[in-house]
């Protein structure tokens, strides 16, 4: 009998496995799917501080996971089929193979969650779990952390190709001003990105920072790797353990409390499989509530961005690290009703590992606000069959209108005199279909993309057919430019997400017939034992990549529990005598 069991090895879950099992008292077990990352043994590609590799390596992932983009809009027959979505199968999470980007959000997006019946998640809640998750080898102050396990760095400008150094002069020259420190100044403006590694040197994930040889070591610790949940036990109104399945049999393991961490689309995925979810679709599936919770899957949220395209003159490329981006801008998209900071982007210095992808330069930008919002289904009460995710991104027309808008901004800058003589042909692009297959680091794809590379390099009129025909598929920036409903239909068509997928669980208090967690405990509501920390508990995405908000909130929510558990030993007679 274990006292504490998570469900998921992420970023949230190497969190709480670290901080719960700090008390030897406390018996605690982290299961994780996918294979283990013991120290010493990452591996090259996850300790790379260009994350190509390991995030494009299927080996990482859960396979057979699809989604849906578009949306329904009037149950049109031609809707898109599902495609393959991307989430880490590993010890660590998506900190094992992400791009390390150490975004917190502003303020107001914590204060929000607070006018959201969240008590205690406002910006003086959560900013003394970002100090303590962070070391911050640039900035300290009272806004940042000196002593948690995550290291955080910004590339110095010196070791910025031409390309990153123009961009950021563009930027400048539209109007943004300069933000050296994005944590720590929550206005609009441009930056040197924050990265979560140790001063350029490796990736720090959370399997390496929170379960290191000296916490592995911990007698009151088991990690169990290799290992899938197939659903909670629930008896008599508690979850009492997990059924899992390792080494090809299944096994009842039990717990006196349940943590699922296992983000934003599989904590749902297991919530429902095991009856804790919306009473009627579940019966759909075949799966008997346990109790009627109708948010369990619902208010899915992402951050759908779109990218431009160019061909690198050779002065301009990447020299001197292995980043390809260095530099990030927070900027207002002024569409009515989407409140401040709602949009980021950034410039890619390279755009795949290969020799084709060193040559051609991207900016990429998203709504770091959306309001469109989609869910997470069951498909089959079947354990190894993946639910459906369908992100409907731009069914909230302000969202379309913000991504035709960063469209029109990326062509700004490209079109600025800072960036003259640095890019040739800027094109719409999109990270799908054909780049997104090379973006796998096999040999097939070298020889692919080798003479293609050399090529545009010598030839103007080859390197011109290839950003026209591969590129941009035949469609110009110009035509975009000049053609509102062509534009909408790009982006609509070619609208991509950043794997920041949250929000599944959420955060409310007992009377919101939609939340999912207590916010006070992370307990699900209507059960006992049973808590969810992870991304899914997000009642909306914040302005920011997800993987330092997430780690934030599995450092408050084991603060939470460590905190339940001494005032129960101060509280109960029993206990203290």
């Amino acid at each position: 009998m274990f006292d504490v069991i998570i469900v998921g090895g992420g970023s949230a879950g190497c969190v709480l496995a670290n901080r719960l099992s700090a008390d030897r008292n406390r018996k605690v077990l982290l299961i994780e799917a996918g294979r283990d990352l013991k120290p010493g043994e990452e591996g090259e590609a996850i300790l790379d501080t260009y994350p190509g590799k390991a995030a494009h390596d299927p080996a990482n992932h859960w396979a057979g996971l699809k989604a849906t983009t578009q949306p329904n809009l009037h149950n049109r027959p031609d809707r898109p089929a599902p495609k393959k979505y991307e989430q880490a199968r590993l010890m660590g999470g998506g900190s094992s193979i992400n791009g390390q980007i150490a975004n917190r959000g502003t303020p107001d997006d914590y204060e929000e969650w607070r006018r959201l019946g969240c008590e205690g998640w406002d910006w003086q809640g959560v900013l003394p779990f970002f100090k303590r998750l962070e070391t911050d080898l640039d900035f300290d102050g009272p806004l940042h952390g000196q002593s948690g396990p995550i290291p955080i760095h910004r590339i110095p400008r010196e070791k910025w190709p031409a390309l990153s150094l123009a961009a950021e002069r563009a930027m400048s020259e539209i109007g943004y001003r300069g933000l050296e420190d994005q944590n720590g100044v929550f206005t609009d403006g441009h930056f040197p990105m924050s990265l979560s590694n140790n001063g350029g040197k490796h990736r720090v994930s959370t399997a390496m920072a929170y379960l290191d040889a000296a916490t592995r070591a911990r007698p009151n610790l088991t990690i169990m790797a290799k290992t899938h949940v197939l659903r909670l036990l629930i008896e008599g109104g508690a979850v009492t353990g997990v059924l899992v399945e390792r080494q090809g049999g299944e096994e009842t393991i039990r717990g006196r409390e349940i943590i699922v961490s296992s983000g934003a689309i599989h904590s749902p995925a297991l919530l429902m499989r095991s009856g804790i979810g919306p009473a009627v679709a579940l019966r759909k599936v075949g799966v008997e509530a346990v109790i009627d919770l109708p948010g369990v899957g619902a208010n899915l949220q992402e951050h759908p961005g779109t990218s431009l395209s160019a061909y690198i003159r050779p002065g301009a490329r990447l020299k001197h690290t292995r980043r390809h981006i260095h530099l990030g801008l927070r900027y207002s998209s002024g569409v009515e009703g989407c409140g401040p900071s709602d949009m980021f982007m950034m410039l890619a210095a390279k755009s795949a590992w290969h020799p084709l992808g060193i040559r051609i330069a991207s900016m990429l930008g998203w709504i770091n606000k959306a309001e469109s919002r989609g869910r997470v289904d069951l498909v089959s009460a079947d354990p190894r069959v993946e639910p459906l995710i369908d992100l409907n991104y731009l069914s909230d027309a302000r969202d379309l209108a913000r991504l035709c808008g960063a469209i029109e901004l990326m062509a700004r800058l490209f079109a600025t005199d800072a960036m003259t003589g640095y890019l040739e042909h800027p094109s719409p692009s999109s990270y799908t279909g054909f780049a997104k297959s090379l973006g796998r680091q096999t040999l097939r794809n070298f020889l692919i993309t080798a003479p293609v590379a050399t090529v545009i390099d010598i030839l103007p009129p080859a390197r011109k057919a290839f950003f026209d025909i591969a590129v941009a598929s035949r469609m110009t920036l110009g035509q975009l430019l000049s053609d509102r409903d062509m534009l909408e239909d790009y982006v609509r068509a070619n609208a991509f997400g950043q794997w920041h997928v949250c929000g599944t669980c959420r955060m409310g208090p007992a009377d919101d017939r939609d939340a999912v967690v207590d916010p006070t405990s992370a307990r699900v509501h209507g059960l006992r034992g049973l808590r969810v920390a992870d991304a899914s508990i997000m009642p909306t995405a914040p302005r920011a990549n997800l993987n330092i908000p997430t780690i934030m909130v599995a450092e408050k929510v084991a603060d939470l529990i460590i905190a339940a558990d001494r005032a129960m030993v101060r509280t109960s007679p029993a206990l203290t005598h």
